[in-house]
């Protein structure tokens, strides 16, 4: 019998006022069996993080093809795709080609930094790539605030980050590798 996704509902409350953005939205988030609760909580942190009317979260986990969350044109070409964890060169450059712009944000603690070592003179190429870090620390204590229902607060200014979810409130700026 196939395990099925838990479903987690999340109010985001955004200012950002570095993209002069203020917004709510109600978020139903599909968790995948595999998926942990700190990457469901850094995938609802990237969608804080590039917040648009038009950003939505993709199939994730269960497609090759897809990102974990994409912004597309009303004719449907991709203006964003931001991936999370630590993506191959192969797919950064399928990316790349297919997107105006390509985020990857890594997590975690050596396996990141490892990766960055390994990949940063192959991907230096690709003007449309961003890559940015988010330290442990940080999403230990994210994954460490999940529950079903959240009711979250995100402000941003000057690129640093204040992650109010009620019983825990975060401050940090993601460190940007490219």
């Amino acid at each position: 019998m196939a395990l099925s996704a838990t479903i987690c509902k999340a109010d985001l409350n955004i200012v950002d006022m570095d993209r002069h953005y203020y917004q709510q939205h109600s978020l139903t988030v599909a968790q995948h069996p595999s998926e942990t609760d700190e990457r469901l909580m850094v995938r609802l942190l990237a969608f804080a993080l590039h917040a648009n009317e038009l950003l939505s979260f993709t199939k994730g986990l269960s497609t090759d093809d897809e990102p974990d969350l994409w912004q597309k044109s009303l004719s449907d070409e991709i203006e964003l795709w931001i991936e999370l964890g630590l993506p191959s060169e192969k797919r950064l450059k399928k990316a790349c080609g297919r997107a105006q712009q390509v985020i990857v944000y890594t997590y975690g603690t050596g396996s990141a930094e490892q990766w960055w070592k390994q990949i940063q003179h192959q991907v230096v190429r690709f003007n449309n790539l961003s890559v940015r870090h988010i330290d442990s620390s940080v999403t230990l204590e994210l994954a460490s605030g999940m529950q079903r229902n959240l009711d979250i607060q995100v402000s941003i200014q000057d690129s640093e980050v204040t992650w109010d979810g009620g019983q825990q409130t975060l401050t940090f700026t993601p460190e940007v590798k490219l």
